[in-house]
C-alpha cells in the first residue's frame, strides 16, 4: 500500500499502480458477468466497485492506463461475438476504441476522487456530493461513447445488465442513462462507506442499506393497456449470415416456407418478418413481390418484412409494410446502420489499414430519414431495425410519434450461438419497460420473443428452428416519465458530474496557491 490521501480513509484509499491495474483487469469480466448470458446482475455492481477502487489516488496518466485496461478486459469479453466470423481484428479494434473512452472516463473520475474530498471534506459531501460527481462522470462517458464517433456504440451500458434485476422498475422513470447513474451512485456511496473509518460501522451500513432499500421501493410507472393486436412472428431460420452459402432467393424461400402454417389462419392483424427476411427486393422483382402478395393475401393481414432496397445510387436497410394488391404502402429505412458492419465511414482511410476486411463490406447503407412508425390497420407500430434498439433517440421518436407497440426486426445470424442475440433481446426488454410498450423482437434465427410493457416474456421461439408464434399483444399509449425525462436526466447528471469536478479542481488549486503565498 501507499499513502492514504485523507484523514479517516481506510486501507482502500490508494493501491500501488501494479495492483490497481490487476484490479481493473479483473473488474471487466466481473462486470460482464452481470450481462446475458450469465445474468448474475449483482456482479456488475461488484465490477463497478472494484473499478472505482482501482482509481482512487491515481494521477491522471496512471488513471488512464488503469481505466484502459479495465475497459479492454470488459469489452473483449462482452463483445467476443464480434469475432465469430470476421476474426479478432474488428472485435479488438472496437474494444480498443471503447477502452479509450473508458480510460478518459477513468481519468476524470480519478481527478474527482482527488479534488472533491479536498475541497468539500465534510461527511455529507463524502457521502452525497462525491458519489453524485462520480456517477455523473460515468454516465457522461457512456453518453458520449453512445453517439460518437460515427453514431457511437451504445451497447453494454452498465444499466443494460439490469433487465431482470430488482432495479428494472427504474427504467420506466429515468431510462437507461438514469439507471446507470443510480447504479454507480450506490456503488460509489458504498465505497465511501468503507473508506470513512471515522464513521461508526453501524452508521455506514445503515446508510448504504437504507439508500439501496429506498431505490428498490420505487415501483414501476403504471402503464395502462387498452386493447390488443394479434401479431404473427415468423422466424425463417434461412441462410441469413453474411458468409452463409446460399443461392439467390434461398432466404426469401426459407422465410416464405416458414410462414405457410399461417395460411388460412383467422384473426391475425399483422405478419412480421425479421430484418433482411428477403434476399430479393420486392420493389424490383416481380417474383419477390408475388411472394409478399401471397403471404399477405393468404393470412389476410399486412406483412411487415425486411429487405435491402436501393433508390438511385443509395442502398437502404428497409422494413416494408406490404399489402396484397397494393404492394409497399409504407417503408422505414434503418436510421442507425452499424459502422464497419453496414457501411464504412471514410472508406479510403480505413481500407489502407485492413483492405481485406474493409472490402468484405461490399456496399454502404445510407442512414434513413423516414419516420419511425407504420399505421397497420389503425394500430400505430413503432419500427426499429437491429442496432436501432440501442439508439435512445430512435426509440423515443417512435413513442413521440404515437406508437402503441414496438416492432424490433433483427438478423442475428452472423453471431451464431453467442451471447449477442440474448444481449440484444434484453435491451429490447429494457425498452419495453422504459417506454411502456409491448416489444415484438423478430429475428431471422433467434432470439425471437414478444415482451409485455412490464418486461415479461409473453412468448418466445427456440433459436435456429423455423417457427411461428401468434399472440394478441397488448397496446398502450401511456407516456412514461423516461420517455420525456430520459435525455434531460442524462444531460443533467452529466453536467453535475463534469461541473462538480471542474469546480472542485478550480477551487482546490486556488486554495493551494493561497497556501503557498
Amino acid at each position: 500500500m501507499t499513502q492514504q490521501t485523507d484523514v479517516g480513509e481506510s486501507k482502500l484509499a490508494t493501491f500501488p499502480l501494479w495492483s490497481a491495474i490487476l484490479l481493473a483487469a479483473a473488474s471487466g469480466p466481473i462486470m460482464d458477468a452481470g450481462f446475458p448470458d450469465v445474468y448474475w446482475w449483482p456482479m456488475t455492481f461488484l465490477g463497478i466497485g472494484i473499478f472505482l477502487v482501482s482509481l482512487i489516488g491515481r494521477r491522471p496518466r496512471a488513471a488512464f492506463l488503469v481505466g484502459f485496461v479495465g475497459g479492454m478486459t470488459f469489452y473483449l469479453v462482452q463483445i467476443s461475438w464480434a469475432s465469430l466470423f470476421l476474426g479478432p481484428v474488428p472485435m479488438t479494434a472496437l474494444s480498443t476504441l471503447e477502452a479509450l473512452f473508458v480510460g478518459l472516463g477513468a481519468t476524470v473520475i480519478s481527478i474527482a476522487y482527488r479534488w472533491v474530498p479536498a475541497v468539500w471534506p465534510s461527511r455529507l459531501a463524502r457521502f452525497a456530493l462525491l458519489p453524485i460527481v462520480i456517477a455523473g462522470l460515468w454516465t457522461c462517458r457512456e453518453a458520449v461513447a453512445s453517439v460518437w464517433p460515427y453514431g457511437g456504440f451504445s451497447w453494454a451500458r452498465a444499466a443494460e445488465s439490469q433487465s431482470q434485476s430488482p432495479f428494472a422498475t427504474l427504467f420506466s422513470w429515468v431510462g437507461i442513462s438514469g439507471v446507470t447513474f443510480i447504479m454507480v451512485f450506490l456503488v460509489a456511496l458504498t465505497v465511501e462507506a468503507f473508506r470513512m473509518t471515522t464513521v461508526a460501522k453501524t452508521a455506514r451500513v445503515t446508510l448504504v442499506v437504507g439508500a439501496v432499500a429506498l431505490v428498490l421501493l420505487v415501483p414501476a410507472f403504471p402503464v395502462v393497456t387498452h386493447g390488443s393486436t394479434t401479431v404473427a412472428v415468423v422466424q425463417g431460420d434461412g441462410p441469413a449470415g453474411y458468409f452463409d452459402p446460399h443461392s439467390y432467393g434461398d432466404l426469401l424461400a426459407a422465410q416464405y416456407n416458414a410462414t405457410k402454417p399461417l395460411f388460412g389462419k383467422m384473426g391475425i392483424d399483422m405478419v412480421i418478418w425479421p430484418e433482411g427476411a428477403s434476399d430479393i427486393d420486392p420493389l424490383e422483382s416481380a417474383v419477390a413481390a408475388q411472394a409478399f402478395d401471397q403471404v399477405s393475401n393468404s393470412v389476410g393481414a399486412p406483412l411487415l418484412a425486411g429487405a435491402i432496397t436501393h433508390r438511385g445510387s443509395k442502398y437502404y436497410n428497409t422494413s416494408l409494410l406490404w399489402e396484397a394488391g397494393k404492394g409497399a404502402v409504407d417503408h422505414y429505412d434503418k436510421k442507425h446502420p452499424v459502422p464497419f458492419g453496414e457501411y464504412v465511414p471514410n472508406r479510403p482511410f480505413w481500407r489502407f489499414f485492413a483492405p481485406g476486411l474493409i472490402d468484405l463490406i461490399g456496399r454502404d447503407y445510407t442512414p434513413g430519414t423516414t419516420n419511425t412508425t407504420f399505421n397497420v390497420n389503425g394500430v400505430i407500430a413503432g419500427i426499429d431495425i437491429c442496432f436501432d434498439i440501442t439508439d435512445d433517440t430512435v426509440m423515443r421518436d417512435s413513442i413521440n410519434s404515437g406508437a402503441q407497440i414496438l416492432i424490433a426486426q433483427t438478423n442475428n445470424a452472423d453471431f451464431g450461438h453467442t451471447d449477442e442475440s440474448v444481449q440484444q433481446l434484453e435491451i429490447a426488454r429494457i425498452r419495453a419497460m422504459e417506454l411502456g410498450r409491448s416489444v415484438v423482437n423478430a429475428s431471422t434465427v433467434g432470439t425471437s420473443a414478444i415482451i409485455s410493457p412490464s418486461g415479461k416474456t409473453l412468448s418466445q421461439l427456440k433459436t435456429y428452428v423455423p417457427a411461428t408464434m401468434v399472440l394478441a399483444v397488448p397496446l398502450s399509449t401511456t407516456v412514461t416519465p423516461a420517455t420525456w425525462l430520459g435525455e434531460p436526466v442524462e444531460q443533467f447528471v452529466s453536467v453535475l458530474g463534469l461541473g462538480g469536478m471542474i469546480v472542485a479542481v478550480v477551487l482546490g488549486k486556488r486554495h493551494s496557491r493561497k497556501k503557498r503565498v
